[in-house]
């Protein structure tokens, strides 16, 4: 059997972890920094500006990682995705402008690292077992996702947002120094022009469609369940935001083991349907204990569809098209999250949040019916995907998986 862990991707963890860190660990403190120094909507302004500069990085790195190659995208992707976070603390570093502008130039880095990362990470893995060494690196990046989410709101509280937004600059920034031992370009850079081919293609929009509703929720929860709940359960944030990236980090790894020997497809229904039922029990707010079970429960849904819908992408391209599935998917993630903050920063005024966190459950039933449709495209193309020897695992019969920047 093919050994997973070769030295190339031993050393692409550094750089899955370290972006992992530098992308979660001030994601629900950005937040509440802006709230404190303007209002509720400006809480949504800062992740949404994030994710929204994330989704434009995302569909211009594939044409110019076919020009530069991974290890500069990389690079400065890590780069751009810590060291701005210091001018928050700067003089004028506390306006919204500025908070905005951060968060954009960060998703811009983070949009370099993932799509790159992504597909870099994908080349590495024998076609075989993609399912399975995905599941890997999702298990290996959700850990310090796990982690940093819950204490970056944990320490802004204890010790300030100074540390915080230090250690964001320099963790991935660290980093840097082990992408020269990383392979500089795709050996297949013809696929890195296949973006707008993939976006009209139904077998890689459905999965991506479906996954963007999803992670509009997980926008809506890292955005909003800190002032949501607000401080008289000082318990239940910290605990709410790590249930739900330790359950969905689980999910990720049962789940490309059962797809790799039962189908994706089969997972998409269950992972929605977890999601939503998350989603809508987080909405009782004034209920610590019901909401730290609701991020556990959404958590779980939301691991499944991660692995499920970016393996279903993966194994019905071949391997030049690695880096358009890499931006579809992370564009699906990041477009749905700051969909979920914008759209949720506008409604609760109106709302509140309990209703408007019940709103984002019942939204995401509809893509029941694209998964349906999904698997009946699967149904009818089995036999020929197990007929082609160029895609990355096939569909239904033998599988094949985002960590962070995987």
């Amino acid at each position: 059997m093919t050994p997973l862990l070769t030295r190339a991707l031993v050393v692409r963890l550094v750089s899955v972890v370290a972006g992992a860190i530098g992308f979660y660990l001030p994601l629900a403190a950005v937040p509440t920094f802006a709230a404190a120094h303007g209002a509720a909507a400006a809480a949504g302004l800062a992740n949404g500006g994030l994710l929204l500069a994330t989704v434009a990085g995302e569909m211009i790195t594939p044409r110019l990682v076919a020009r530069v190659g991974y290890r500069w995208a990389l690079a400065v992707g890590l780069a751009l995705l810590g060291l701005p976070t210091l001018l928050l603390l700067a003089p004028g570093g506390t306006t919204l402008p500025a908070i905005v502008a951060v968060s954009a130039v960060r998703g811009v880095g983070f949009a370099l690292s993932v799509v790159a990362g992504g597909a870099l990470t994908a080349a590495l893995l024998p076609a075989e077992r993609r399912g399975e060494g995905l599941a890997l690196v999702g298990l290996v990046g959700g850990v310090p996702t796990l982690l940093a989410l819950p204490f970056g709101t944990w320490a802004a509280a204890h010790w300030g947002y100074g540390l915080v937004f230090v250690l964001t600059a320099a963790v991935p920034a660290a980093a840097i120094a082990t992408v020269p031992a990383l392979p500089g370009r795709d050996t297949t850079p013809g696929g890195s022009h296949g973006l707008v081919a993939g976006l009209r293609n139904p077998a890689l929009n459905r999965p991506a469609a479906i996954f963007a509703m999803s992670a509009s929720a997980a926008g809506v929860a890292v955005t909003y369940l800190p002032l949501a709940v607000g401080s008289a359960a000082g318990w239940v944030v910290p605990a709410a935001l790590l249930a739900q990236p330790a359950t969905s980090t689980v999910a990720r790894w049962m789940t490309g083991r059962l797809g790799d020997r039962h189908g994706q497809t089969r997972l998409i229904g269950p992972g929605l349907i977890l999601s939503a039922a998350g989603m809508a029990a987080m909405a009782v707010t004034n209920c610590g204990p019901l909401v730290v079970a609701g991020a556990a429960v959404f958590g779980s849904g939301f691991g499944v569809l991660q692995n499920a819908t970016l393996t279903l992408m993966y194994g019905r391209v071949p391997a030049a098209e690695y880096g358009t599935v890499s931006a579809m998917w992370n564009g699906a993630y990041d477009l749905g999250m700051a969909t979920g903050a914008l759209a949720v920063g506008a409604l609760v005024t109106v709302t509140g949040y309990g209703a408007a966190f019940m709103v984002v459950a019942a939204g995401m039933l509809p893509a029941l019916v694209l998964a349906r449709r999904d698997a009946t495209h699967d149904a009818r193309h089995e036999f020929d995907d197990d007929r082609r020897p160029d895609l990355a695992g096939k569909t239904q019969s033998s599988g094949a998986l985002h960590a962070v920047a995987a």
